[in-house]
């Protein structure tokens, strides 16, 4: 199969490849995930601002392009090819951005949308706590009503980017006495307010990607929640939609990662167990195929349709063939790969990206959770234990 592209989408990919190729640094960004990288990472999100790449789909007014999502597709495939740097502001702008594009007031998008595609504000996604990880409903976190505030009480844990970013977004019981589902509301709040605590959390290679947040008496503005109140796990649905669907993982980042593996493994072909080329293969057809199919869904949504319960589907194949990637071409380095320290190095780059796929199958909703949406909302099979 091989796509075709209009002049236009021609003449686009030839603009980011070019700008890309006169503004990328020479030496790669430390790791987002340590103070320092973490505002190298700032620093680069603001000079894609400067080139108008914040985010290329949002509309102008917003900072963005206006562009559409086969051009978004487009940029993503320049951008990861050309080895350009993880974006700090994922949850902003892949996220939350889109979230407020659906269900935020104008006031709202005015307000947030254009200092997240300009990275002057990085967000934290704070969904997860103690007791209510994959299972959101379980959520105990309060923000009880005080005139024309919240105020919140409890905690918040693996919320990443909230050791160093500057607002967060997340679900709040809103409702006393409510249970599940009901009585939730999605707030947006200052991680600077006072009466928040952050807790880094460490990670196997010592830097804080995610903290605990403590909650005491913060007060946030009502103006501060998107969509009604009680509404909460609506919008958080949405949200997780485009978690696991499009935007978090796009496909020009498999792409780009199947292209390093063939050539890791020309490298070591020669001490590479049998089994070794069939894996790369199968990694570089199924990165081709995520691409693929991506293009049909983004087709789909731009012809007026929309993605649904297929986003589980989507997200159980993105990240196990981000898992199998990394574990081959961790076999074909072999195991003293696996004691040199995090520094750079293609064999580190490698090592750090399959420590981070074994949580592939955890965040955005386990894959387990994700399989009992497809058996039951895609294929229509019954719940287990249901009469």
């Amino acid at each position: 199969m091989q796509l075709q592209y209009t002049p236009r989408q021609q003449a686009f990919r030839a603009e980011v490849r070019e700008w890309l190729a006169s503004n990328l640094l020479e030496k790669p960004l430390l790791t987002l995930e340590g103070e320092e990288g973490f505002h190298q990472h700032v620093e680069w999100e603001r000079k894609l601002a400067q080139g108008n790449w914040g985010m290329v789909t949002w509309p102008t007014s917003y900072g963005g392009r206006g562009l559409d999502l086969i051009e978004w597709l487009i940029f993503e495939e320049e951008y990861w090819g050309a080895g350009a740097p993880l974006r700090v502001n994922q949850n902003g702008i892949f996220l939350l951005g889109p979230t407020i594009m659906e269900y935020g007031t104008e006031e709202q998008k005015a307000r947030f949308l254009t200092p997240m595609a300009a990275g002057e504000k990085i967000w934290a996604q704070a969904w997860s706590e103690p007791g209510a990880g994959s299972d959101m409903a379980a959520i105990k976190t309060t923000a009880y009503r005080d005139g024309d505030h919240y105020v919140i009480n409890g905690q918040k844990t693996w919320s990443s980017r909230a050791s160093f970013a500057d607002w967060g977004f997340g679900l709040f019981r809103t409702e006393e006495g409510s249970h599940r589902h009901k009585g939730l509301s999605f707030i947006l709040f200052d991680l600077n307010a006072p009466g928040v605590t952050r807790r880094p959390i460490r990670q196997l290679h010592g830097n804080p990607g995610f903290a605990e947040l403590f909650f005491d008496e913060v007060r946030v503005p009502v103006e501060n929640r998107l969509a009604g109140e009680g509404e909460g796990w609506k919008v958080a649905m949405a949200t997780a939609g485009f978690e696991r669907g499009l935007m978090l993982r796009s496909p020009g980042r498999f792409q780009a990662a199947a292209k390093r593996l063939v050539e890791l493994f020309r490298r070591y072909e020669h001490d590479a167990a049998p089994s070794a080329r069939e894996a790369v293969a199968k990694a570089w057809m199924e990165s081709q195929a995520y691409a693929y199919n991506t293009y049909a869904v983004a087709a789909k949504i731009m012809a007026g349709g929309s993605i649904g319960a297929e986003a589980s589907l989507n997200k159980i194949f993105w990240s196990e063939l981000d898992r199998a990637m990394h574990r081959t071409a961790m076999h074909l380095l072999g195991a003293a790969a696996e004691l040199q320290h995090f520094a750079d190095g293609s064999a580190n780059d490698w090592l750090e990206g399959y420590i981070f796929s074994l949580s592939g199958p955890i965040y955005a909703g386990s894959n387990e959770i994700q399989r009992n949406i497809t058996a039951e909302r895609l294929l229509g099979m019954p719940r287990v234990g249901a009469g």
